[in-house]
């Protein structure tokens, strides 16, 4: 497996956490990863730094968001954004360097509804901007 950093979808996900307003999320603490020759199934993934590695390192909590390349990068650009939105979601209020799981307490916390509800007001927040045909928005 072969893994590189992804500067394209870090600017995704900095734009879904300005635009969202995600105080919760500190984006500077947050890496985007791309990997390539994976088997694994999935689209993307997120990685926490468990409270015992941020002891033992003396640093505080950081997420690394993989995208598996093969899945992630023929996708559309809404499909990308609510690919980062899904894993943005297991970011704990606390951002201790935990993960919320897909079902928490009996209740699904992380899920389609969720991450659909959220893009409707990300649509909403940003109004009179529109996406062009390589990813980038620009307002009109």
């Amino acid at each position: 497996m072969d893994v590189e950093l992804a500067p394209d979808v870090q600017a995704i996900m900095e734009d879904l956490v300005f635009k969202l307003d995600l105080k919760h999320v500190d984006s500077t603490r947050i890496v985007c990863m791309r990997s390539r020759g994976t088997k694994n199934n999935a689209i993307a993934r997120i990685w926490s730094m468990p409270d015992i590695w941020q002891k033992a390192l003396k640093i505080q909590a950081h997420y690394v968001i993989e995208v598996i390349s093969t899945r992630f990068d023929r996708l559309s650009f809404e499909d990308k954004q609510k690919t980062i939105l899904h894993e943005l979601l297991h970011v704990p209020k606390t951002f201790s360097g935990a993960l919320v799981p897909h079902k928490c307490f009996g209740k699904m916390r992380v899920n389609e509804t969720a991450v659909n509800a959220l893009y409707k007001e990300y649509k909403r927040r940003i109004g009179d901007f529109v996406e062009c045909k390589d990813g980038v928005i620009e307002m009109f």
